[in-house]
């Protein structure tokens, strides 16, 4: 059986149960953001699912076992910051797969987006800075 985009909003909202972003927020809503940002099935499930494997303990394989389109699955894992990688270098990798860049995209102009936020401090402005880094990059890729 092949997941579709109902089984990745269902896990999405069950993986991030009770996780709240820098504002205070559900972290759910993140994801959700970047599934309407984005266009195609296969982009708003990678969008959904995009931290699920860095923040919550699912593994590429599970995803692949549950039957998460490979597409999706391989987004997914360019979207998953590996251990010793550099900010840069996760950027690149992101790149370089066609739905993860779109994902990745949306997400940092979604992280960019400080109206959100009720103060921006000086760590905050070092990741904006950051974000936009990695939004440039990504935008003037062939």
């Amino acid at each position: 059986m092949t997941a579709g985009l109902e089984d990745a909003i269902t896990l999405a909202v069950t993986s991030h149960k009770g996780q709240v972003d820098k504002a205070g927020d559900p972290y759910i809503l993140h994801p959700l953001r970047l599934m309407m940002a984005v266009e195609t099935e296969h982009q708003k499930m990678a969008a959904l699912l995009h931290d699920v494997v860095e923040d919550c303990g699912i593994t590429l394989e599970q995803l692949a076992e549950w039957g998460y389109p490979e597409e999706v699955v391989r987004a997914i894992d360019h979207l998953t910051r590996r251990e010793g990688e550099t900010y840069h270098q996760f950027t690149e990798r992101a790149g370089s797969d066609p739905v993860a860049r779109v994902v990745k995209l949306a997400d940092l102009e979604d992280n960019m987006n400080i109206r959100r936020l009720p103060s921006v401090d000086k760590a905050g402005l070092g990741r904006l800075e950051r974000y936009h880094k990695a939004w440039v990059y990504l935008r003037n890729l062939p």
